[in-house]
């Protein structure tokens, strides 16, 4: 029985397919990976680009290091001079405002703002702008100034008129009689009493 079995095992139409996908399977593919070279590479030449690669990496890890150990040493100056991170704020932004000053954007967009004003103050539309402008603010100085001389014009005739000279003679006159009244009732005030006229009677004894 068992070696019967053994033959139709052997003998099974399961066998090709499972030799097939055995022969299928890869080794290494790590291996293959690093044989295949990129497409317009040979072999040699990426081995070199791998080597310059590893030395570029281990570059950049040393100089974090590095970097790392000078801002150490920088934060321990500031905090021995008594800078602040305000004070440190303050130069970056005073840096970064003189590197935007300088930047050859910063130099175009200027001379581009002077170029337009320059165009603008010069046209035609602007001068007429002004122009009406002045012209309407003298006609308005003007007006101001009319207005004030009429307005003393019309009060130099209003006391000149016989209506207002009447009324100022009637306060004039209302005024010196309140005057003279107070005048007559202090005078009132001061003078001796009537019984004091009587000449004094003689007390003679009997």
């Amino acid at each position: 029985m068992e070696s019967a079995s053994q033959d139709i095992n052997l003998n099974s139409p399961n066998k090709g397919l499972l030799s097939d996908a055995m022969t299928d399977v890869p080794v290494d593919s790590a291996a293959s990976a690093r044989t295949s070279a990129p497409e317009g590479l040979t072999l040699a030449e990426e081995e070199e680009l791998r080597s310059e690669l590893a030395k570029v990496e281990e570059e950049i890890g040393t100089l974090r290091q590095v970097l790392a150990a000078k801002e150490r040493h920088c934060g321990e100056l500031k905090r021995k001079l008594g800078l602040t991170p305000l004070d440190g704020l303050k130069q970056n932004l005073s840096k970064s405002w003189h590197d935007v000053q300088v930047s050859n954007a910063y130099l175009s967009a200027s001379s581009t703002l002077e170029d337009w004003n320059e165009k603008l103050t010069q046209s035609e539309a602007y001068k007429k702008t002004q122009e009406t402008l002045s012209q309407a603010g003298q006609k308005t100085s003007q007006a101001l100034s009319n207005v004030g001389s009429v307005i003393s014009r019309k009060l130099g005739d209003m006391r000149n008129s016989a209506t207002f000279k009447s009324f100022e003679d009637r306060v004039g006159t209302i005024k010196s009689r309140v005057v003279g009244s107070r005048e007559n009732s202090t005078d009132g005030l001061h003078s001796p009493s009537g019984a004091g006229d009587k000449p004094p009677q003689d007390n003679a004894p009997f």
